[in-house]
């Protein structure tokens, strides 16, 4: 059995996010899309005002450029790599782990719930303002149940915005060089989805101008994110401890995640609520706004630190089982 180098690349970044995650002293990929993304926002709005038409367009064209930019970059330290593979080889791998976010989101996690008092519901000003970090909602006058809900929920939904759905793509880049090793590989097709996520991330709110200028991202980002979302509705219940009920619990992850407005986060944390049993959901937050999310898995119990860490496990059990699969699919 053979692997080609971007396999190899890709189990090697992966045992690296796992072990270090992102250095802190280190510029980071996503920090440059950030700075680009605001720098072209305001050159965006300035030409757009609060015409709607002008600012999807700009939207688009900002999309666009960003994505392209993201892979073109991937493609020319890929080539370098095989013009120098002892430089360019430790830039791929280095590449593909700043794609991946399971220590971070492990950690971040893991930080709210350690920051929660004991005994309960004492100062939850340290963990609301470690929660704040992770999550988009308000969190100023949360209790401790409502803080280990928003905890337990991101830890669901960023494992496929953050680890599931770079992996997928940079598989898929994988596959692209067995067909034709010219084409864009692992680090420029997990850079194009870092570029899209992070679009989304910055610019995907319906309020403002960002209700027109946000559209492409977060729709190419919806776009991106549903094979990988649906893959581990699919393979999450083989690493849980519910196993033998995968039929029902993709059906009830299907049926519960459905009613929420985005086509993927609804049914990322309804599998997840319904491997880990626990109830996810409810109302939320977001500055003047309230939001009432579905309800996931509502026969199961509240969050708490432990079924907090049985998400945290399914999903370094399942980033298992995508490695083995992956050295097993792609051998040659």
């Amino acid at each position: 059995m053979t692997l080609q180098p971007g396999v190899l690349a890709v189990v090697a970044a992966t045992g690296l996010d796992w072990l270090i995650g992102d250095p802190r002293r280190l510029l980071h990929p996503v920090v440059v899309m950030g700075w680009w993304i605001q720098r072209l926002r305001r050159l965006a709005e300035a030409w757009a005002e609060d015409r709607p038409w002008k600012l999807r367009l700009a939207g688009g064209l900002i999309t666009l450029l960003l994505v392209g930019s993201s892979g073109l970059v991937g493609v020319a330290l890929e080539q370098l790599a095989r013009r120098v593979p002892l430089i360019g080889w430790p830039l791929i791998v280095i590449g593909l782990a700043s794609a991946l976010a399971a220590k971070s989101l492990r950690d971040s996690v893991c930080a709210v719930v350690q920051a929660l008092p004991q005994p309960p519901n004492q100062n939850l000003a340290l963990a609301r303002d470690k929660l704040s970090w992770i999550v988009g909602r308000d969190v100023s006058q949360l209790d401790e149940t409502e803080i280990l809900r928003a905890s337990a929920e991101t830890a669901a939904e960023n494992a496929v915005d953050g680890l599931f759905a770079p992996l997928f793509w940079m598989t898929f880049g994988c596959c692209l060089w067995m067909v034709d090793p010219r084409w864009p590989g692992p680090l420029a097709m997990a850079w194009m989805f870092k570029a899209t996520s992070t679009l989304d991330s910055m610019l995907g709110y319906r309020t403002g101008r960002l209700r027109w200028l946000g559209t492409a991202g977060a729709r190419l980002d919806d776009l991106l994110t549903w094979t990988p979302c649906r893959l581990v509705m699919l393979s999450l219940p083989l690493v849980s401890a519910r196993w033998r009920s995968w039929p029902h619990l993709v059906h009830r992850a299907q049926v519960d995640g459905a009613s929420d407005p985005s086509p993927n986060a609804g049914r990322s944390e309804a599998i997840y609520a319904h491997c880990a049993e626990v109830r996810l959901g409810g109302l939320n937050r977001y500055g003047e706004r309230l939001v009432e999310k579905p309800v996931l898995a509502p026969e199961a119990e509240v969050a708490d630190r432990q079924s907090i860490d049985r998400i945290l496990k399914l999903t370094n059990r399942l980033q298992a089982l995508w490695v083995m699969l992956l050295l097993l699919v792609l051998a040659q």
